[in-house]
């Protein structure tokens, strides 16, 4: 008699993509009440908001993408700038429109910006982690179109160290997940983020015509943010 062996299934990748992504924003959206509550150290992710407003005029105009709930709102305009909110999570984008400070908040993806020189400066603040990178060129192709000639961008990228990236890679091919190195699906807020590191990153947004002006390293045990802030070529 002929046995049959199990074999592993490889999902489509654009599928687990979508299913990924609609796993994160469905997180995002279940905590967003009570996200606040349990706030995490910021005062590196401050102190490069403050460089990136110093770089816009007075009355300047600011994109926050994704803002979540608003927690940079009050610091913008306090400095005398104005923001304009997008987060792809309704409930993250009704906490922020609540907070009354934005000229207006968005329901918008990084994917979906469409912005066409709009912004003096725009900041994507603990956000990347969550963008795979079949769409990071898009997206930083999005911000960079959404901002004036010359205007600043200041994003994070998330870091882990490197064995935690290649025992989430082995064991992903080992279910069949279509992963590429550098993603992760464990954890909290839908359970996916993306790992590209320091050059690969850079490689992107310097396609996209971005220089880094500022840079500075966060960590916090095993893991941490790179802070970047870049200027966007005339």
């Amino acid at each position: 008699m002929r046995r049959w062996h199990p074999v592993a299934v490889t999902m489509d990748r654009a599928a687990w993509l979508r299913e990924r992504r609609a796993a994160v924003e469905a997180d995002y959206d279940r905590d967003a009440p009570t996200y606040d509550f349990d706030p995490y150290p910021i005062e590196v992710h401050r102190t490069f908001v403050d460089r990136l407003l110093a770089t816009c005029p007075p009355g300047g105009l600011v994109l926050d993408a994704p803002c979540g709930t608003g927690p940079y709102f009050e610091q913008v305009a306090a400095s005398g700038r104005r923001v304009v909110g997008a987060d792809q999570s309704a409930g993250m984008a009704e906490q922020a429109r609540a907070r009354g400070i934005a000229d207006r908040v968005e329901h918008l993806g990084l994917q979906e910006l469409a912005f066409e020189a709009a912004f003096d400066g725009a900041m994507t603040i603990d956000a990347m982690e969550h963008v795979p990178p079949d769409d990071w060129p898009a997206v930083v192709a999005n911000v960079r179109r959404a901002l004036k000639p010359g205007g600043h961008w200041y994003v994070t990228l998330e870091e882990v160290e490197e064995p935690a990236v290649e025992k989430a890679f082995r064991s992903l091919k080992a279910q069949g997940v279509p992963a590429v190195r550098g993603e992760v699906v464990e954890g909290d807020t839908g359970g996916y983020h993306f790992y590209p590191g320091r050059d690969r990153a850079l490689g992107w947004l310097g396609d996209a015509g971005f220089e880094v002006v500022a840079e500075d390293t966060d960590w916090r045990d095993d893991w941490g943010y790179r802070h970047l802030l870049l200027r966007a070529g005339a």
